[in-house]
């Protein structure tokens, strides 16, 4: 009995161990790096995440086909508008956003890959544990596979690789994350946003961070 009793107690001790899919903080800001395999496309990007208002505010500069660019972007999803802001010539440029939001989360149907530590497990301090998942995920446009790193503790992302045969693979690092909002008036357009009127779209621009969920 008392060796049934262990073996229960072991038994549930080893599954709760077990890495599980979760959810990455709901509010949150730092850095990234994104880069695409078939447009060669390399950017990097000051980024704030709401996922409860669904918006996000990106401030990123890259290369795109050897050109460079800057991209001041505020996208809410709940009312389907991207704006494309120029703090310095106070200009706003606003186009219909048709992409639905995904929040940053490990799906239900993610398979867990493996879990190691970035770093050095020699000290306290000298590295971080994380679990790496993949799957894949529906989209508008056909079936997308995805490969992701978050923290063990928190859920916060550390980097994700997602495919599709349009695109190929993008790789996406973060790095100086912050769970919560900096500043959380940046997640509102700028008073001279205001009169800024709905844009046709005419073409497409490099791939940015909303692609991605």
């Amino acid at each position: 009995m008392r060796a049934f009793v262990l073996f229960v107690c072991l038994s549930v001790g080893c599954l709760a161990q077990r890495p599980q899919q979760c959810t990455s903080p709901a509010l949150m800001s730092g850095g990234l790096s994104v880069s695409t395999q078939n447009e060669k496309l390399l950017a990097f990007a000051k980024y704030m995440y709401d996922a409860l208002g669904q918006r996000i505010r990106l401030r990123e500069f890259g290369f795109y086909e050897n050109k460079t660019f800057h991209l001041d972007m505020l996208l809410l999803f709940k009312q389907g508008v991207v704006y494309k802001i120029n703090s310095r010539n106070r200009t706003c440029c606003k186009k219909q956003l048709s992409a639905d939001f995904h929040p940053l989360m490990i799906p239900k149907n993610a398979t867990l890959l493996g879990q190691v530590v970035l770093g050095s497990s020699s000290g306290p301090g000298q590295g971080v544990l994380v679990n790496t998942w993949a799957g894949e995920m529906q989209l508008k446009k056909g079936i997308a596979k995805y490969m992701s790193t978050v923290t063990e503790f928190g859920c916060v992302p550390v980097s994700n690789l997602f495919h599709t045969d349009r695109r190929g693979w993008m790789v996406t690092s973060f790095y100086n994350n912050v769970i919560g909002l900096t500043d959380p008036g940046q997640l509102l357009p700028p008073p001279f946003c205001k009169d800024a009127q709905m844009e046709k779209e005419d073409g497409e621009d490099p791939v940015t961070f909303y692609d991605l969920f």
